[in-house]
């Protein structure tokens, strides 16, 4: 198993699980609460197929990562991702992040600038902030992720439960769009994440991501799907293309919060599509 060293906590080191598969410009695919790298599977083979260098990774505390009790924070999740880049020495790549995923693409680029990132994807991401703050009307009451919080820690795997029935909306999907079976997969894999990582991050969704949103200099789409119960359209992603200068706003009719599963083919063909496109102009390189 590829694994990258990201740190140390007491006696013992922290590391990402990651995977590389394929040859060409680089594809760097950050996944969603709370899954792993895994849950891009109908996206990693049609990427590698085209043409292209595809690495995946868990985020640390879930999936095959390390578990530690700290750092679930969007500033160290970005610094976890620039050892990543780092390493494996990625230029001219694409940053693709799925809901929780989104915030790592906008706070790399927030603090790292775009020196190696030529394209960016949003896909049912979570900014630009979801706190309502006089600042904010927009956004939920802090009382709603106060409560998340409290099932959380009051009955981990049957939140997770409820959570996926919304992520894919399963009273309207299952069986024509997604299996119990594949649901069922879901939960075996959140279930297995720390119980740490899935409380903690719920207090990283509530990150204000404007500034960096305003960082982003390269071409950018956003995906996101209209029917989307857990980050809704109007709350996320037409506000983040409003945000960013140029971007592409790609709209998933009947779309979930999981349509990278549900409506596979058709964010398959948007991602090909935006991948696709030549780009022209400068980047800014905060650090190298």
């Amino acid at each position: 198993m590829n694994y990258i060293n990201v740190g140390k906590e007491n006696s013992g080191s922290i590391d990402l699980y990651y995977e590389d598969h394929g040859k060409g410009k680089p594809v760097v695919l950050i996944h969603g609460w709370p899954l792993n790298g895994g849950s891009w599977e109908k996206q990693v083979p049609v990427l590698k197929n085209s043409g292209y260098r595809v690495i995946t990774y868990d985020r640390r505390g879930f999936g095959n990562s390390s578990k530690p009790m700290s750092g679930y924070d969007y500033d160290t999740f970005a610094e976890d991702l620039q050892k990543i880049v780092l390493k494996l020495d990625l230029r001219d790549m694409t940053l693709i992040g799925f809901s929780m995923g989104g915030g790592e693409v906008a706070r790399y680029i927030g603090n790292y600038g775009t020196g190696r990132v030529s394209k960016a994807v949003f896909m049912a991401a979570i900014p630009p902030f979801l706190l309502k703050t006089p600042d904010n009307p927009e956004g939920v009451d802090a009382s709603v992720f106060d409560g998340i919080k409290k099932a959380i820690v009051a009955d981990r795997p049957a939140l997770i439960a409820s959570f996926l029935s919304n992520f894919y909306n399963t009273d309207v999907l299952m069986e024509s769009r997604i299996s119990e079976e594949a649901v069922r997969l879901s939960w075996n894999v959140a279930a297995l994440a720390s119980p740490t990582a899935t409380l903690e991050c719920v207090h990283a969704w509530l990150t204000d991501f404007r500034e960096d949103l305003k960082h982003i200099d390269v071409p950018t789409l956003v995906i996101h799907g209209d029917a989307d119960r857990i980050l809704p359209i109007d709350a996320t992603g037409k506000r983040t293309h409003e945000l960013i200068k140029g971007s592409q706003l790609a709209v998933i009719k009947g779309g979930p919060h999981g349509l990278n599963w549900t409506h596979a083919e058709s964010v398959n063909k948007e991602l090909l599509d935006f991948l696709g496109q030549k780009i022209s102009g400068k980047r800014k390189d905060i650090a190298a």
